[in-house]
């Protein structure tokens, strides 16, 4: 394997092509050579430094890596290969790294010169640099010459270096190399870095690096220099405790009385602190030196990663040694960082601090940051990067255990309300806070002795209280589950105390303690039934998380104990609270739902049948109690879940569910049958009996057969006699249309499950027929309910029983389809005219009787897009003719905000059906709008006027739902041309042919669909327009006929837009970046050739549909077998390639001529003249993507540093006077200690100006 590198007449020593001999091989650990005074160990600190002395202080002239570099034995070669074996060493990550380094260490003792260029090429290839720097270069160059001529040597086809590079052997890259600098300075750190050789060398290349404007040079650099600054932190944190043992040691020797003390050892601990100050302060001159050169540059980089690394690593100075870093001069790089644009930096501030509020001892030295940086951290826990916002709030959760005192009710407050974000993660995290705030502050013992004292079995009761108590003040009673699910895994174990919760509820209070409000009691059931339901299925609620995921070995365990656990106690438990609550509905709809997460298995197994009676019991007596929809839906729930086959008890639920029903149905037919016999003479007490009743059976038969009961019978009389005599109250309509919906839909199962006889299946369409002809005659009903219930089930009923209902093999029921005719369908459709598209005004003065609140406009917002969707499914479905849907599209730019995501969804799936019908449908909504207008406005519309540009904006919204490919859509954008031109010149001026026709206005709407054609359909479009056109209207430049030469316009020209698209709609199935290489312009010329040849096939269709006139209803007829009806040739060009040349088009005796061909021929004597026009046109286009596309060709370095030392200058961000590294004083250097200045003070931000430009405060 070669590496080869150019080389220059100056550089005649640069290796052009160093080879790795295959004899390499690392060295084991026996065979590593160790000499007596070597650097790995020196724990009394007795080897000397070499060459010592104090030009390292600070203020000390900065050495480049030319200094002192005589003594080079100029053997390049060997040196390039052991560099890239360093390299490749440390890349493959085999081997021990303190191996790899003490084998540097050996080779730097006996030729310090050659190791350390081993090292510095070992920066330089770690940054993906194919460079070698020379003897020759280290001698005579500079370190902005040697990087420079690096730079020369990257890789110009690629930006990826060794830290950015995919696959698992670069990823642990990162970690090795971090590795082998930190191994470096821990082996180095009793001798060789003190020798101001070897660091000062690393440190003024890392420093000249981080400055490059090489994203790849600056990023290897800071981390290198970044990790190198950590590693002789803990150096002088080693060095920090020596001299206090050492200080220590000479303070107790000398305290010894005279004839004791050894002199000999009071000079050596005198000289040995003596060396460990010296060696102290090189390690700050070093500190100070990456600091300053460094971090303080490189922690506001452009790149994103770079001011990660700089903030991750200072976080762990502070940790490491917080005596030294962690104060306000370093404190303020975090805070200022928590401003950062990227959330990858946010995320790493926040980490930061976590490791620092965790220790408890530094929240005195937190304090004054905690005051000025409390606020920002408060705000990111509403971070729109949801990592950044669960950090946030472990941290304040952090802060909040460390010093409630420190977080205001306001600050607490704005994280409770975060454990109903739909986000689990987040309100996990806020979660646990609530718990430390609410309940980590109770003493446990103390909760038990008070609840033995009160006769309680469970000291949890104060705590429950407050959990109810905080969920009543948040007022969001509807997201209980959410709740329970944020405080799931901080608070499980107060969660899954039901026995405590039924305690709470059942047992009357004793002295001390407070009566629970009805309020509290029900949302202390709440809470209970979200509990139990958490627990028996093991997964949040609906809204959190992306599904369910596959519980392990111990989670299913636990889910299996829990749901034992809580049948266990709610076996007995459950029909007590019903029997103390029976009376209110909203409680009891909730105990209702706590059967469904039994496991039933235990009422036969531990012999509990008499608990299943009382259960039973108490949920009769809830039925003949209540009428409440929510009360008798649970209780036929709950009923349906006891009568499972499955389990042993289904036998004695059926026989008590059908008691229940016998005297329900008894109950209603003599109820009926005196409502009936009364007519208008009917009191409250007879529509009481039969409304009651009705809601039961009708909740009922939702969940259960209640087919041979045969309820459709005396429902249908009720209905035919509202019908008839208009007096039926509306409750018992509606009510009677669901119960004979739910009917005709058992009656339906059960033909499906069995193979019925043809006489059954006739029947039941009888049945269908007749239900359907009485819901149509109640979409008249005076009663608003009446007839939107009305709707809902003829939408669904057509929807069931239409082609769709033999699918999937089900053949043998098509005498069940059902096709709407033409007067059910338009009053479907007129239905959602007068119910669904109202005024907010007119909606408003309907309701303003009832005082509807905010909420109850929602509710009937959401009643009407329920209407809608109802009836969109019919037009998607193929039940419902697709030009149906025009009086629907006209309406979607007016309520977009209501059902703009409905209408958009029908236009696509109808676009999927057919795209032909689709575009007719969409010009015929515009027509209809325009008809409107001039209607109401006369013929002579203003073109300026909101109402024009109305129509305008929704026609250009219909035009971009076509989208980019042309190719698919030209043939149904053809047609809407068409259409829309034949629409616009169908009604002649009266005044005669110099006089504009009524609808020439309608062109200018029709332009905004130009940009859709292609190039050669324009020329087409345009011959068939003038087909229409005399030449005294193309003559005319009146304002009267504007829209027509606007339309002209549109025609004749053709943009770069046009052309882009076209280039868009060749690549099918690739949308490409207009950026591009060097060699990308060939490509595009290569598209648009073979764009010239693109002229597919058009199939001949009906051109004599009728435009409807002003407030025409347009003819509904059904489609149901539309798609047997499409021509033969559009069946084989669906088969071929959309792309097919003209030639082949004209040629092909198979394929039917379509309008567009026809045109062509029609009009072959003018193509010449159109033809010039068209290479002008292209011409220009090509030139305009050209210029584009070498215009816009991008650097091969495109990321540089945010600043450069010129522009820090301009910025007044001088770090001249930045804060020197000082360590703290140990005992023997008291005497330095000094106040150091506030850089929280206005003072000092003055001073040092280095927070991004931003007020820190």
């Amino acid at each position: 394997m070669k590496f080869n590198y150019s080389v220059t007449e100056d550089d005649k020593e640069m290796i052009a092509a160093p080879e790795i001999p295959s004899e390499f091989h690392l060295l084991q650990e026996s065979e590593t050579h160790f000499s007596s005074d070597t650097d790995f160990e020196d724990p009394e600190g007795k080897n000397q430094k070499q060459g010592k002395g104090k030009t390292g202080k600070k203020g000390k002239k900065e050495r480049g890596i030319l200094g002192g570099f005589g003594r080079m034995n100029g053997h390049h070669q060997q040196n390039g290969v052991e560099n890239m074996m360093l390299f490749e060493v440390v890349k493959m990550g085999k081997s021990a790294m303190q191996s790899v380094v003490d084998d540097w260490i050996e080779s730097y003792k006996h030729d310090r010169d050659t190791a350390l260029l081993d090292l510095i090429n070992f920066f330089i290839q770690c940054s993906g640099c194919k460079g070698i720097v020379t003897s020759e270069m280290f001698r005579h160059m500079q370190n902005s010459e040697i990087i420079r001529k690096m730079t020369e040597e990257f890789d110009e086809d690629s930006g990826d270096y060794p830290l950015t590079m995919a696959g698992p052997q670069w990823k642990k890259f990162k970690s090795s190399f971090c590795e082998f600098i930190a191994v470096l300075v821990r082996q180095c750190q009793y001798s060789i870095i003190y020798d101001e050789y070897m660091m000062d060398t690393v440190i003024s290349l890392l420093t000249g690096l981080s400055d490059s404007q090489v994203r790849a040079f600056r990023h290897t650099s800071t981390l290198a220099a970044m990790k190198l600054m950590t590693a002789l932190v803990n150096v002088a944190l080693n060095l920090s405790i020596n001299m206090d043992n050492t200080q220590r040691q000479y303070e107790a020797e000398r305290n010894k009385i005279i004839g004791k003390r050894a002199n000999d050892r009071l000079e050596f601990l005198l000289q040995k602190r003596k060396e460990l100050q010296e060696n102290q302060d090189e390690i700050e001159n070093m500190m100070n030196s990456i600091f300053k050169g460094i971090f303080v540059h490189r922690y506001r980089d452009a790149i994103a990663e770079i001011r990660a690394i700089c903030i991750e690593e200072i976080g762990v100075w502070m940790k490491m040694y917080s005596d030294a870093f962690l104060n306000d001069s370093y404190l303020k790089y975090v805070g200022w960082t928590l401003h950062d644009r990227q959330g990858e930096v946010r995320l790493k501030c926040l980490k930061a601090l976590q490791s620092l509020y965790t220790n408890r001892e530094l929240f005195p030295k937190l304090e004054l940051f905690t005051n000025r940086f409390k606020d920002r951290i408060v705000s990111m826990t509403l971070d729109k990067e949801y990592d950044v916002a669960v950090e946030a709030i472990r941290l304040v959760t952090l802060i909040l255990h460390g010093s409630e005192e420190s977080l205001s009710s306001e600050d607490c407050e704005n994280v409770y309300h975060l454990v109903y974000s739909a986000h689990r993660p987040v309100a996990v995290a806020a979660g646990e806070f609530l718990h430390k705030k609410l309940f980590s502050r109770h003493d446990p013992l103390a909760e038990e002795a008070l609840a033995k004292r009160r006769g309680r079995n469970s000291p949890n009761g104060n705590l429950i209280r407050m959990l109810v108590l905080f969920f009543l003040e948040s007022e969001l009673h509807e997201h209980a589950a959410y709740l329970v699910d944020s405080l799931w895994e901080s608070s499980q174990e107060l969660l899954k105390d039901w026995e405590c919760m039924t305690e709470l509820l059942l047992e009357e209070p004793v002295q001390g303690e407070e009566v629970m409000s009805e309020r509290q009691e029900t949302a202390l059931i709440e809470l209970m039934v979200c509990t139990i339901r958490q627990a028996a299925e093991a997964h949040p609620p609906v809204g959190r998380g992306t599904g369910k995921r596959v519980l392990t070995a111990k989670e299913r365990k636990t889910q299996i104990d829990d749901k034992n656990k809580l049948t266990e106690h709610f076996i007995i438990a459950l029909p007590m609270l019903l029997s103390k609550y029976s009376v209110d509905a909203e409680k009891v709809a909730n105990l209702l739902q706590i059967p469904q997460f039994f496991d039933l298995e235990l009422y036969s197994t531990a012999r509990m049948e008499k608990h299943l009676d009382g259960l039973l019991k108490q949920i009769k007596f809830v039925v003949e109690k209540h009428i409440e929809h929510d009360v008798l839906e649970a209780c036929s729930k709950t009923y349906s879940i006891l009568c499972s086959e499955e389990y042993t008890i289904q036998n004695r639920v059926d026989v008590a569910r059908s008691q229940l029903i016998d005297e329900l149905v008894d109950r209603f037919g003599h109820a009926v049958e005196e409502l009936l016999q009364e007519g208008e003479e009917a009191d409250d007490d007879d529509i009481y009996n039969v409304l009651s009743t009705l809601r039961r059976l009708t909740a009922f038969h939702n969940a259960h057969d209640l087919t041979k009961w045969d309820l459709f019978g005396n429902c249908y009389r009720l209905l035919r006699t509202g019908i008839e005599h208009g007096s039926m109250p509306e409750q018992i309509a509606v009510q009677a249309l669901q119960c004979c919906h739910y009917s005709i839909l058992w009656i339906l199962v059960k033909s499906a499950e069995v193979t019925s006889s043809k006489e059954d299946l006739l029947a039941l369409r009888k049945t269908v027929k007749t239900f359907l002809a009485v819901c149509q005659q109640c979409l008249s009903n005076v009663n608003t309910p009446v007839k939107e219930q009305a709707f809902m089930l003829l939408c669904d009923l057509l929807m069931i029983f239409s082609h769709q209902l033999t699918a999937g093999g089900r053949d043998s029921l098509q005498p069940l389809m059902f096709n709407p005719d033409c007067s059910l369908q338009t009053e479907l459709l007129s239905f959602v005219m007068d119910h669904v598209f109202i005024d907010q005004d007119e909606e408003n003065q309907s309701m303003e009787g009832d005082e509807e609140d905010e909420a109850n406009k929602i509710e009937a917002l959401h009643k009407r897009r329920n209407l809608l969707a109802a009836f969109c499914k019919l037009i998607i479905y193929d039940i419902v003719d697709m030009h149906a849907a025009a009086d629907i599209f006209k309406h979607y730019m007016k309520y977009y905000n209501d059902y703009g995501d409905i209408i958009k969804e029908t236009l696509s799936k109808t676009r999927q059906i057919d795209k032909i019908q689709c575009a007719k449908t969409l010009i015929l909504s515009l027509q209809q709008l325009f008809n409107e207008l001039v209607q109401e406005q006369g013929p002579n519309l203003d073109r300026t006027s909101a109402h024009v540009s109305g129509i305008k904006e929704l026609a250009r919204r219909f035009a971009l739902t076509f989208g980019l490919d042309q190719i698919k859509t030209r043939e149904a954008v053809a047609t809407l041309h068409k259409d829309g031109i034949e629409f616009a010149f169908k009604i002649p001026n009266s005044k005669g042919s110099e006089y504009p026709p009524p609808n020439l206005a309608f062109l200018e709407v029709l332009s905004e669909f130009s940009s859709k054609l292609l190039r050669q359909d324009k020329k087409t479009v345009h011959t068939y327009l003038e087909k229409f056109m005399t030449e005294q209207m193309m003559e005319r430049r009146e304002d009267v006929w504007l829209p027509l030469i606007s339309y002209r316009n549109s025609l004749l020209t053709g943009g770069d837009d046009d052309r882009m698209s076209i280039i868009s709609g060749g690549s099918s199935s690739k949308v490409s970046s207009i950026r591009s290489k060097k060699g990308r312009p060939p490509l595009y010329r290569k598209r648009i050739d073979v764009e010239e040849n693109v002229d597919g096939s058009w199939i001949n269709r009906n051109d004599s549909i009728q435009t409807p006139g002003p407030l025409q209803t347009p003819q509904l007829t059904s489609t149901v077998l539309r798609e047997n009806q499409r021509p033969a040739g559009e069946q084989m060009q669906e088969q071929e390639s959309e792309l097919s040349s003209e030639s082949d088009f004209m040629h092909n005796p198979q394929m039917q001529m379509s309008w567009l061909g026809q045109q062509k021929l029609d009009d072959v004597n003018r193509k010449d003249r159109v033809g010039i026009n068209y290479m002008k046109v292209r011409a220009g286009v090509r030139q305009a993507v050209r210029g584009l596309m070498e215009d816009d060709a991008e650097p091969i370095f495109e990321d540089v540093m945010m600043s450069s030392r010129g522009q820090l200058e301009d910025m007044n961000e001088e770090f001249e006077d930045t804060m020197v590294i000082d360590l703290p004083p140990s005992r023997n250097r008291r005497e330095r200690a000094e106040l150091r200045p506030d850089f929280f003070d206005s003072a000092a931000i003055i001073e040092d100006d280095s927070g991004f430009g931003m007020p820190m405060f």
